[in-house]
């Protein structure tokens, strides 16, 4: 989407109180085929389609939002339940955005619970945000024992080829991986405000503008880390940038800085390809999706 379509959007909004819109997804497996059982959706966040790539075996969702954007006032949730034996992989057919503000907070909340013996890839493509968004994102994953997950988010602070920078505005994310009870298994919170000095920290994003965390669950065995596998990421580099590798007793965390969303997502890319064998027991066949 360029910039005049980007204008124009952001006008339509400002007439408009914000979106308040949400998307409540079940797969199942029925009969060794995995499902969309229940897609309740309100207001503009959509299913695109179901689609199965690779068999039965794993329905591939690709979730809309239309309004291309998430701007200030908006509130998204999405929750997303995988029943036991099915496999469920989901991505987006673009980049997401969150808008500018004029003063209202856009929220967007995503709550994935998976069964035991259930699958879950989560894998949007990355996000962008712009200079003066005002946005609280927060991620929650459920997972019971024998639950097997890979997921990431890449976000970029500012539209580099527009030579705009993330000055003004805040973002704060909280993401957390937990058990059904509440357990945590791993989690963490940021909370950035426009040229905050954690940009420029060498203890934080170090000056880099596109920043990523993947993380595997069900990788582990027995709460001991899976050494050939963390061994054989930790072999893949970033072609620009910096990464690194945590491995967690119930969870194995990746990170990465970039100022080029594309080394994102090629380094994102192979890490889940690598690393899908291993977690998931599947050949790595990446959505079509992701190259147009």
């Amino acid at each position: 989407m360029n910039a005049l379509t980007d204008a124009i959007l952001l006008q339509e909004h400002s007439h408009q109180q914000g979106w308040q819109a949400s998307l409540d997804l079940r797969v199942a497996s029925r009969e060794s085929r995995s499902v969309l059982a229940h897609n309740l959706h309100q207001g503009p966040l959509r299913v695109q389609k179901a689609l199965y790539p690779e068999g039965d075996a794993v329905c591939q969702l690709l979730i809309l939002h239309p309004p291309a954007g998430i701007a200030g006032g908006d509130q998204l949730r999405i929750t997303l339940d995988v029943e036991t034996g099915a496999h469920a992989q989901v991505t987006t057919p673009g980049a997401g955005k969150w808008y500018r503000s004029k003063g209202p907070l856009a929220t967007q909340d995503i709550n994935l619970n998976i069964a035991a013996d259930a699958t879950l890839e989560w894998l949007p493509q990355e996000v962008i945000i712009f200079d003066q968004a005002r946005a609280r994102a927060t991620t929650t994953i459920s997972l019971a024992e024998g639950a097997r997950a890979i997921g990431w988010d890449i976000l970029c602070l500012g539209r580099q080829a527009s030579g705009e920078a993330f000055d003004h505005g805040s973002f704060r994310q909280h993401l957390r991986l937990q058990r059904p009870d509440g357990t945590p298994l791993w989690q963490e919170a940021m909370h950035l405000q426009g040229s905050d000095a954690a940009m420029q920290s060498a203890v934080a994003l170090k000056n880099y503008t596109v920043f990523g965390t993947l993380w595997l669950a069900g990788v582990n065995a027995k709460s001991a880390p899976e050494t050939a596998l963390t061994e054989a990421l930790r072999s893949i580099n970033i072609a620009e940038g910096e990464c690194g590798i945590s491995a967690l007793p119930d969870v194995t965390v990746v990170r990465l800085l970039s100022h080029s969303s594309e080394a994102a997502r090629q380094y994102f890319e192979a890490i889940w390809a690598l690393a899908r064998p291993h977690v998931l027991q599947r050949e790595a066949v990446p959505p079509r999706i992701w190259r147009t």
